[in-house]
């Protein structure tokens, strides 16, 4: 399937590891242009190389500070003039995690300034070069949990809720100038991060943290919420269906919160 992606423009924030680096992989192999942003150069360098390599003609990584407004004006204005115009925007950004009685305010001030207002900004950057383009997406990243409740992740989770708030309602302000703006909702999903950070914790139980099916039995033993399909999911799953919500194809779908997960209870 064509996805109209050959030569447009996107932008992948998060972009240099994980879910974010696959995403813009897709995008690449499509043909598109991607700029990817993070805060290391190193890595955004290294995924910048993996991009050309994969079929973009154009790919750069840029560094940026999410926690800061200056910063990622600054990101996107260097997109604007390299480019013009951009065609698609996809916001992965998340914060930390930790149980409400663990919680500071500072914490929670962290967790909204990365989880919620880290995509206000970003897509507030990035709208006049979207309303250049002949036609123009914009895809954010919430969790599941936002509709399956986890006490570890309070923080995280309200800050993914109120993004998915504005993400609804900006499809519905941006309906007018034609740019299409959906919420991806992705289940538990093995990334390098994710099994490096529990690995050891996985281990504990005669577990692999690499492995899906694996990871998905730790989730139901330890959170009671397991998926149907018996496993969690991989990056390039969730890449798929990102790149088709962030693509020329995807002429009808806005406003929509778009479980990846495997399959629960919630719709």
């Amino acid at each position: 399937m064509d996805l109209g992606l050959a030569g447009a423009t996107a932008v992948v924030t998060g972009g240099s590891k994980g879910m974010g680096l696959a995403i813009a992989r897709t995008l690449a192999e499509e043909g598109a242009r991607v700029a990817v942003m993070a805060r290391d150069q190193g890595p955004l360098d290294a995924a910048a190389e993996s991009l050309l390599a994969a079929g973009s003609p154009d790919a750069i990584g840029i560094s940026v500070d999410m926690n800061d407004a200056d910063s990622i004006a600054a990101a996107f204005a260097e997109v604007a003039a390299r480019w013009g115009s951009l065609n698609s925007l996809v916001h992965t950004i998340g914060p930390g995690d930790g149980y409400f009685e663990d919680m500071t305010d500072a914490d929670w001030d962290s967790a909204f300034g990365l989880g919620t207002m880290s995509g206000v900004r970003s897509i507030r950057a990035a709208l006049p070069s979207l309303r250049q383009a002949d036609w123009a997406r914009i895809v954010t990243f919430a969790a599941h949990s936002i509709q399956r409740q986890n006490p570890r992740i309070v923080a995280y989770t309200a800050s993914k809720a109120a993004l998915t708030s504005i993400t609804k309602n900006l499809s519905k302000s941006l309906a007018k100038d034609g740019i299409l703006v959906n919420c991806v909702c992705p289940g538990t999903i093995v990334t390098s991060s994710f099994t490096e950070n529990l690995k050891d914790i996985l281990a504990a139980d005669g577990l692999d943290a690499s492995n899906p099916v694996d990871v998905m039995t730790w989730i139901d033993d330890n959170f009671h919420q397991p998926c149907d399909l018996g496993r969690a999911g991989l990056p390039e799953e969730i890449a798929s269906i990102t790149t088709y919500l962030a693509s020329r194809r995807n002429g009808y779908v806005t406003g929509a919160t778009v479980n990846v997960d495997g399959g629960s209870d919630f719709v």
